[in-house]
């Protein structure tokens, strides 16, 4: 069951709650008001969801500069903070040179090919709803 926290509305990014999850897909480019608004908006729906991580779909944006490349690193270490995993999918093999040439790191995040991957590595480790554990 998905939720949507977020409406569209212009300058801002919607987030969607696919379970302890909460997904949130960048289209195009993100100035600096809806980058503040996104860390706002991500942080609050953690403390209020309980949600145990983020995936950050990046497939829509065409060019990762330091700008972006720093609002991702931000949003990884704030969740971090309050006890969710960040996993970036839909990285370009363009933007993965960018970064490299760039010089970006950031620390914090985790990359996968596809939302499924990171929906599997960001569920590792917790209960599955269904799965019953054996008593010691």
């Amino acid at each position: 069951m998905s939720e949507a926290f977020s409406g569209p509305v212009a300058g801002h990014v919607p987030v969607l709650r696919l379970g302890d999850v909460l997904m949130v897909t960048l289209q195009g480019d993100l100035y600096d008001s809806t980058a503040q608004r996104l860390q706002q908006d991500l942080a609050e729906t953690i403390t209020h969801s309980g949600a145990t991580g983020v995936i950050i779909d990046i497939s829509g944006v065409e060019i990762v500069d330091s700008f972006l490349g720093r609002v991702l690193a931000e949003i990884a270490a704030q969740a971090s903070l309050l006890a969710a995993r960040t996993v970036v999918v839909g990285m370009r093999p363009a933007v993965a040179i960018t970064l490299v040439e760039l010089g970006l790191t950031l620390p914090g995040l985790r990359t996968a090919l596809s939302t499924e991957v990171a929906m599997d590595l960001l569920t590792q480790g917790s209960p599955r709803v269904g799965v019953r554990r054996e008593s010691p």
